[in-house]
């Protein structure tokens, strides 16, 4: 099923960026979007491409471009509140998840450290 889930979010995911952001012509996304979700892009000027995993290769082996969404959850789940599911609401969710990464920006600019949770309880 989470394929089938894939596929059905793939179109809408598609209009609301081309929509929100007129700018974007590119995109990628893995093998759970298919034929359908990438026509869809093509008539919205978006060409989404599918990274797909050498199967020739075993274990783990990093994957062009779907490796910096990985890193970025990584940075994200150094804020405590991220870590588990806290929210009864999604809304909320969506504002903790802009406020970590408000604050993750803000201490880049600033030339910062980020403290996460794992230096605090070494402490």
């Amino acid at each position: 099923m989470p394929d089938n889930r894939a596929r059905m979010a793939g179109t809408p995911l598609m209009t609301k960026v081309a929509a929100l952001h007129p700018t974007v012509t590119k995109a990628w996304a893995d093998n759970g979007y298919k034929t359908e979700a990438v026509e869809h892009a093509a008539q919205l000027g978006i060409d989404l491409e599918i990274v797909q995993r050498d199967p020739a290769t075993r274990g783990f082996h990093v994957q062009p471009r779907r490796w910096l969404i990985e890193r970025a959850l990584g940075w994200l789940m150094h804020h405590p509140r991220l870590a588990r599911d806290y929210e009864t609401h999604p809304h909320r969710s969506v504002a903790m998840i802009q406020l970590a990464a408000i604050n993750l920006m803000a201490r880049r600019l600033a030339h910062e450290t980020t403290p996460n949770w794992h230096d605090a309880q070494t402490k």
